[in-house]
């Protein structure tokens, strides 16, 4: 999949101008302001109004949100409605329902329970499950890990790694922690500013960084050397 180039503009400021290819998983890093909500959201079709897209992209598949194209928020609340029971917050068979939840390690009679009654761990779980729903060629995940703890945060990495090898889909890890990007993606896509300022093979640009943003960033994500192994 190659993003031949997305602009996105506001009262014809240039506000993300970036190209970038996800082969099986891309990590698309950088600080707060630097584009990366922007990129979702052009991707989701759910830009604002104000704004102005151009995109080039080859993908060989149309993105349709919600088909083609899934959504992993950072707060899974935001994609469940607290009041309603989780099986009916899916919309595919009852038997499709149960094959996600073997695949995300969910037990069948969390189907019955609401959303608050439920683990931040197996809530994300659940809307990775929803995500994968219609077999996406493509999953958008935004900052997945964020508000769990670390034991929480490996196993959801692991459990993203799994599904990817068994569902075939491609990755783009949206993410500010370069630490679990590591761990999860081959290639890393540094922006800033709304421009591409580094990109290539995870391992290659943990090693051997070439722009002083992008040592920045890695020195602020490792409080040791272990991304040197």
């Amino acid at each position: 999949m190659n993003i031949k180039n997305l602009q996105i503009t506001l009262n014809n400021e240039v506000l993300v101008n970036i190209a970038f290819s996800i082969d099986r998983s891309l990590a698309l890093v950088g600080q707060s302001g630097s584009g990366k909500s922007l990129t979702l959201k052009a991707l989701l079709s759910m830009l604002p109004n104000s704004m102005e897209m151009a995109l080039d992209i080859e993908s060989g598949f149309e993105l349709v949100a919600g088909k083609s194209v899934a959504f992993v928020p950072q707060n899974p609340f935001t994609a469940l409605s607290p009041l309603t029971k989780i099986k009916k917050q899916f919309f595919v068979k009852t038997s499709r329902i149960e094959e996600l939840f073997n695949e995300v390690g969910l037990d069948l009679d969390l189907l019955e329970r609401f959303p608050p009654e439920l683990s931040g761990g197996q809530l994300q779980r659940v809307v990775i499950a929803m995500a994968l729903s219609e077999k996406p060629k493509l999953l958008l995940l935004d900052e997945p890990t964020t508000a769990l703890d670390p034991e929480t945060r490996v196993m959801i990495i692991e459990l993203l790694k799994r599904l990817q090898e068994r569902e075939k889909f491609k990755m783009l890890f949206v993410t500010h922690d370069i630490a679990s990007a590591k761990n999860l993606c081959e290639e890393i896509c540094v922006i800033r500013l709304g421009k591409v300022v580094e990109n290539g093979r995870m391992n290659d640009v943990l090693k051997f960084p070439q722009q002083e943003y992008t040592k920045t960033l890695i020195e602020a994500n490792f409080a040791n050397r272990d991304f040197r192994k």
